[in-house]
């Protein structure tokens, strides 16, 4: 598990930045310390889990992200949760000894982040682009937003990155130019063509990354079983925010399954319900 602790020798004073990261630190050493008493008392059945105790999201009060945080601390992770607005986050987010909320804007550049995320296992990315009069809001976030978050694990020395994209990213090489969905959604400032690029740049990186592209995203609890196909296979349906939610923490999970995959989710009423491990296993990176 991975921490950072910041020594202070005798001799000058430190200014008060110093302190501000000491804490910073220190609140994230007890926060990995609480977590992983909490995954020893839970008796997690993988050995690969407990070497991931504390995980920063990145888009944490988002729709998707926020249920990406419950799922975590349900599973007994240490969560650092990165928001834009601390005070909105308080208000929408779970009150947990295993939470600590972090202001993280991933358009403000590498540095402002690797503050954010140091002494963290793992990251999860599930921010995406709000709608506004910004026309290159979509580029900022889904594109070089991502770049920023994976170059600030890359400086901070965290290996292991789950990302949260969409399927159809890659449509125009599946020959879905003219699928609705691919249309609508590349009208907001080709935001498909922002998360692929991002993707590409994840996948050179060199860090260990699993990649996960939900179909259509609903707010309403699951109505079928998950279905996981490798990239570029699925280009229609829909799957609940809360099953993307878990596919991604057993992403963090089962790294042994899930690593240097791509992999496309949706759901459908008569899939078989198998277990998520199994699926990550079955998909077989190109």
């Amino acid at each position: 598990m991975a921490t950072a602790v910041h020594a202070i020798a005798s001799g000058p004073r430190l200014p008060p930045a110093a302190f501000a990261s000491l804490s910073a630190a220190t609140r994230k050493l007890r926060l990995a310390s609480t977590a992983a008493s909490t995954m020893d008392a839970a008796s997690a059945s993988s050995s690969d889990a407990k070497k991931t105790t504390t995980v920063f999201v990145a888009g944490s009060t988002g729709g998707t992200g926020k249920r990406v945080v419950e799922k975590l601390l349900e599973r007994g992770f240490g969560v650092v949760a990165g928001t834009t607005d601390v005070g909105r986050a308080r208000g929408s987010l779970p009150q947990d000894p295993n939470l600590q909320l972090v202001r993280a804007d991933v358009t403000e550049g590498v540095d402002k982040l690797v503050e954010a995320i140091r002494g963290v296992d793992a990251v999860v990315c599930a921010t995406g682009f709000r709608r506004s009069f910004d026309p290159f809001a979509p580029w900022k976030v889904d594109n070089f937003g991502t770049v920023n978050v994976v170059e600030a694990c890359r400086k901070a020395g965290i290996s292991r990155f789950v990302l949260i994209s969409s399927i159809l990213v890659n449509g125009a090489a599946m020959g879905q130019f003219l699928n609705p969905a691919y249309i609508v959604l590349n009208l907001f400032g080709l935001v498909l063509v922002a998360k692929l690029q991002a993707e590409k740049h994840i996948r050179s990186s060199g860090i260990n990354y699993t990649i996960i592209r939900p179909g259509g995203l609903t707010e309403q609890p699951p109505t079928g079983n998950i279905v996981m196909q490798p990239e570029d296979t699925l280009y229609e349906g829909s799957i609940s925010r809360q099953q993307v939610a878990e596919v991604a923490v057993e992403a963090l999970l089962c790294p042994e399954a899930s690593s240097y995959k791509v992999v496309e989710i949706v759901t459908r009423a008569d899939a078989p319900n198998r277990p998520l491990m199994d699926l990550f296993a079955s998909v077989k990176q190109n």
